[in-house]
């Protein structure tokens, strides 16, 4: 048997980030930038107002005071998104809306809650008025957003290997971008083998369970980042599995096959998975999850000029659903993170826990334990979800951390810390 990390540095050898393409701004949250992103101009372009108020001159406000008012003759009023026609002379203000640019002579903004203008009665639309009254003196620059301040034109803002969240999205958006060069998302073809297997919706029949490994696993493809496509099931024969894994190969940049990779399982799975592609066939010391295969495919006829035949590796679980889904978590998660160009950013957040009960190994492999983890007196607490075998799906269902037992190390007793692999959110009991 090969160690979960010997295992995992075999399949990543085999992957790369993918080429950058020009992705639409809103599909590209969570795609990672291909190229540096400069400012074309200044944003704000002009200097602005942060506040709804009144663009004025500061000296014409020296000294004013709520029992010592002053007054200013109002010339006029700037909404956003215009720019005002004339300029603030002595003694004059203009009544300036959130984000429109300072006219000119202006050099301070008084916001209304400083001036009579919450007392007014009627509406600015329905009656100008003639005077504003002024209650604190304003300071030079107050409440002017220079220009530049967020962007200046040419600036480095977002360099490529950015991982693009909501902020980074907002940030293109406001240079204007409707599209961006983005790492492309990786399709991964997931193919669930056997004559028992029916799609979710159908009648069931006696002897046949549903598929829940197709659903699972791309579901958790999804929530990686990648494009999942879920191919028709593969019944026990050598013509129906070797249809399926050319229809997967057809635009897939990963292979995922469930079932069939154990030493009980029919001839003919291991059988078309060695004469299509080039796979092993391993023992990971790993529960649940043992049995893996991996290898590549070559897709697609001939090349053309010469070209060599583009090549897709391929990632075969256990059937169980528990280990179908431990195991990708553990060797396809790393993958598709590493296609993605983020290949650090897979490992889940790990944390110490006290285990509620007695967490034993079955036998000599590392044992990884679906927990319910909660932080409770400043720490986290660890409990199993119940029953641990691998076709346990609730298992999984009900946890939010996966408790890691050492293959070298000896049981985890009631009150012991021990570690924790974090796959949810975890409740705070105080709270």
């Amino acid at each position: 048997m090969i160690s979960v990390e010997e295992a995992r540095a075999r399949i990543l050898e085999h992957f790369a980030a993918l080429e950058p393409v020009e992705t639409p701004l809103l599909e590209a949250a969570g795609q990672v930038l291909a190229a540096d992103v400069r400012g074309g101009f200044d944003i704000p372009p002009l200097p602005n107002t942060s506040m709804d108020g009144y663009a004025v001159r500061a000296d014409d406000t020296a000294g004013a005071t709520p029992a010592s008012p002053l007054r200013l003759r109002v010339t006029g009023y700037l909404p956003a998104g215009s720019v005002y026609d004339g300029s603030v002379g002595p003694g004059e203000a203009v009544r300036i809306m959130t984000g429109a640019p300072i006219p000119d002579g202006a050099d301070a903004i008084v916001p209304f809650e400083e001036t009579d203008e919450e007392e007014q009665t009627a509406r600015w639309e329905d009656g100008p008025r003639d005077d504003v009254r002024i209650d604190v003196e304003a300071k030079l620059g107050a409440n002017i957003r220079p220009a530049g301040e967020d962007v200046r034109a040419g600036e480095l803002v977002l360099p490529a290997g950015t991982i693009l969240g909501p902020a980074q999205i907002g940030v293109l958006a406001s240079l204007g971008l409707g599209t961006v060069q983005a790492i492309r998302r990786p399709r991964v073809a997931i193919l669930s083998t056997g004559d028992e297997l029916l799609r979710p919706g159908e009648p069931l029949r006696p002897g046949a369970i549903y598929d829940s490994n197709g659903f699972s696993l791309a579901s958790m493809a999804r929530e990686m980042g990648a494009e999942p496509r879920v191919l028709d099931i593969a019944g026990d024969t050598v013509e129906a599995l070797t249809a399926r894994v050319h229809e997967g190969l057809a635009d897939a940049d990963l292979l995922v096959t469930s079932a069939g990779v154990s030493r009980g399982d029919f001839d003919v799975v291991k059988e078309v998975l060695a004469r299509e592609g080039s796979v092993g066939f391993w023992t990971v010391r790993m529960r649940p999850g043992k049995p893996l295969a991996f290898g590549t495919f070559q897709a697609g006829g001939e090349a053309s000029d010469g070209e060599a035949r583009r090549v897709v590796p391929h990632l075969g679980l256990p059937g169980n659903p528990v280990s179908a889904m431990m195991t990708f978590e553990l060797f396809g998660r790393p993958a598709v993170f590493t296609m993605l160009g983020k290949p650090q950013a897979w490992e889940r957040e790990r944390v110490r826990a006290v285990s509620a009960e007695r967490i034993a190994r079955p036998d000599d492999r590392r044992f990884y334990a679906r927990a319910i983890v909660e932080r409770r007196d400043g720490r986290y607490h660890a409990k199993l979800t119940g029953p641990q075998g691998s076709g346990v799906l609730t298992s999984m269902a009900l946890a939010n951390g996966i408790v890691v037992v050492p293959e070298d190390g000896g049981p985890v007793e009631p009150g012991d810390e021990c570690d924790v692999m974090l796959i949810g959110r975890v409740p705070d009991a105080e709270a």
